[in-house]
């Protein structure tokens, strides 16, 4: 593995404004000394853009306390080239980490245009402009969905990944597919992170702890799949950060093959809490700390908005992460509890809605 220092770096983060790249971005201006952070995300209405502004009002925030960083945000979209090239060609990222996507399995049923663009011809553009302009590590979201209809559980990135059940699914493992490529012609440092359901404060909307809870305030029922068989590896977002910053820091190594050209310096790693919930278990803890929050009234009664329906299109049974890898790799094991994150959650949402 290569070490990374990323003082004094120029990074780039596509998907700044989003749940895990503002965290990503924050993170970085407290930890990294002399770095330029630039920030690029196009603002889309997939979700309430209120919630992308409040993000960027605490990065902005943050800034003004960092005499150490400089910060730069840019309204765009991966998917136009010019403007990727252009980023690239003024700034020359030496690091980069390409979280900007569209997200959600259940909307790639409904809108596949939007994830055809941002999934693939955007991640193209960023693979493009690192080979154009080259990086010492390209590190990219992918997604346990890229496990699919698999059986065998903990899921591990040794497994095969053939059978997506949903287009964002198998957009998430071209990706991988594309920087295997790219890293193999064109010896581009590069790693995948497989993320296993992400939750926490000012997170995204579709998410069923955040789409849980608007229900649950308006009086409307919520429902839950597989009559609550399911379960969910899910993973608080600091977690998610930390994996992130560390592997940042570790790059593939360089290395020639037999033939004399180089091996891919290529790898993949589940960022998961290897300890998946049950859905009904996952529903009640939220419903206490919602009270606790003061989010609801102590006498809310659950049963009256709680609807158990079946299996949805594009869904599975089961997530649950093998990361045996990334605590060999990086020492590191995501660890927040589900109450602990649902507590932040809970806390948060009382405070930006009221």
């Amino acid at each position: 593995m290569q070490k990374i220092d990323l003082n004094g770096k120029t990074i780039l983060v596509t998907g700044s404004a989003g749940f895990i790249g503002s965290n990503l971005v924050k993170r970085l201006m407290k930890d990294v000394k002399d770095a330029t952070i630039i920030g690029i995300d196009n603002m889309n209405e997939y979700y309430d853009v209120a919630l992308k502004d409040f993000r960027l009002k605490e990065i902005e925030g943050l800034n003004e306390q960092m005499s150490t960083i400089t910060y730069q945000f840019i309204k765009g979209d991966i998917a136009d080239k010019a403007t990727i090239d252009g980023i690239f060609e003024q700034y020359k990222p030496q690091v980069v980490v390409n979280l900007a996507a569209q997200a959600g399995v259940r909307y790639s049923i409904t809108n596949p245009d939007a994830y055809i663009q941002s999934n693939l011809i955007g991640f193209y553009n960023i693979l493009e402009a690192c080979r154009n302009w080259p990086v010492e590590h390209l590190v990219y979201a992918s997604s346990s969905s890229v496990y699919g209809s698999n059986k065998k559980v903990p899921y591990s990135t040794d497994d095969k990944v053939d059978n997506p059940v949903s287009l964002y699914a198998a957009t998430k493992k071209s990706n991988e597919l594309m920087a295997h490529a790219y890293s193999k012609l064109y010896n581009i440092p590069s790693t995948g992170l497989r993320f296993f359901t992400v939750y926490g404060p000012a997170g995204r909307p579709d998410m069923a702890y955040f789409g849980f809870t608007n229900k649950l305030v308006k009086g409307d029922t919520i429902q839950i799949f597989n009559y609550g068989n399911c379960m969910r590896d899910f993973t608080f977002v600091d977690d998610i950060v930390e994996g992130v910053v560390r592997i940042m820091q570790g790059a593939p190594e360089k290395k020639q093959g037999e033939d004399g050209l180089p091996l891919p310096p290529y790898a993949v790693y589940n960022i998961g809490n290897n300890n998946p919930e049950n859905l009904l278990n996952f529903v009640d803890i939220l419903q206490q700390e919602l009270i606790r929050a003061k989010v609801l009234p102590e006498d809310y009664d659950f049963d009256a908005h709680k609807q158990l329906v079946p299996m949805q299109p594009g869904d599975v049974p089961t997530t649950y992460a093998d990361t045996s890898a990334l605590e060999r790799d990086f020492g590191f094991k995501p660890s927040t509890s589900l109450r602990d994150g649902l507590r932040a959650f809970a806390e948060w949402y009382a405070s930006f809605y009221k």
